[in-house]
């Protein structure tokens, strides 16, 4: 075997290439952490349109019971609440994917009923994930 004398001066990294590679792994992470924040807001909208979808069933099968939908004064929470049948058509009443109560009109603008998210600022309008989400877009 051949063994080899490291010198003190020649082992390990220098102050200045760890920081080139920290530099590196910055932009890097610049570059890159844009990209999955945004994934994440998207997979939100996603949810926030599934949980609409599941509050709208209850909303027909409720009517399918009762020959109306609740009025915007009973809301959402008559879909919770044991009803003259006995019937409960939601176990707990979701909230966006932001935490935010949905919004519930009975008759609605759009239709027989409006179902509707203030989107990631929890404010009516906005634009790009800030915008409303409603069950007739």
């Amino acid at each position: 075997m051949v063994y080899r004398e490291i010198k003190s001066g020649q082992a390990g990294f220098t102050l200045l290439e760890i920081m080139v590679v920290l530099v590196i792994i910055g932009v890097m992470a610049a570059i890159v952490a844009p990209r999955f924040i945004e994934r994440a807001d998207e997979a939100k909208v996603t949810a926030t349109k599934a949980q609409m979808s599941d509050i709208a069933q209850a909303l027909k099968l409720y009517r399918l019971h009762h020959s109306h939908y609740p009025s915007t004064s009973e809301g959402l929470n008559a879909l919770v609440q044991a009803g003259s049948n006995g019937k409960r058509y939601m176990d707990s009443l979701p909230k966006d994917a932001w935490g935010n109560d949905f919004v519930y009109l009975s008759p609605g603008v759009h239709g027989d009923f409006d179902l509707l998210s203030y989107g990631a600022d929890g404010r009516p309008g906005g634009t790009g994930f800030d915008a409303d989400i409603g069950n007739w877009k």
